[in-house]
């Protein structure tokens, strides 16, 4: 649980890793089958959350914020949501693999910056690191809502 009496740097950075950690927490206990099944018309997934917020975390904070020439994380298509398609090839353990590596980058980016940092975003607005934190969190926590249902459509579990 965050501190809720910690400074600006340390209540951004343990809010987003309570959310990161809830995410992982959505999948526990879960068979391969179900974590890439599709729960809705448009084929979202358990797993297919995990990858999208892989690649927008390698996104914001690696290469936006860090600006590491990296490629993306997945192949993407480029059809609408590719970023959160399964491929047949990708694994449970590759993609939450990815996610854990990547979510360690961004820790160590975000710890070597300040909050006032401001960098170029790809469309050409400005954004510093504590929009990009604020960003992230969102981002995360509305997945979270999205995850929380489609566990409970598995199999019942509820449950921060």
């Amino acid at each position: 649980m965050p501190n809720r009496l910690a400074d600006e740097r340390d209540a951004l950075t343990q809010q987003l890793d309570f959310h990161r950690a809830t995410l992982l927490r959505k999948l526990d206990g879960l068979e391969a089958e179900p974590l890439r099944r599709p729960m809705t018309a448009s084929g979202l997934s358990l797993l297919g959350l995990v990858k999208h917020l892989a690649e927008t975390e390698h996104g914001w904070f690696l290469k936006i914020y860090a600006g590491l020439p990296e490629p993306d994380l997945f192949p993407i298509d480029g059809g609408p949501d590719a970023d959160f398609r399964v491929g047949t090839d990708e694994t449970a353990d590759v993609v939450v693999g990815q996610y854990l590596r990547t979510c360690e980058r961004a820790r160590a980016v975000v710890a070597a910056g300040d909050l006032d940092d401001v960098v170029a975003t790809p469309s050409g607005a400005e954004a510093n690191l504590r929009a990009i934190l604020l960003h992230m969190i969102q981002e995360t926590a509305r997945h979270n809502g999205h995850a929380d249902i489609i566990r409970e459509s598995l199999d019942g579990t509820t449950g921060d």
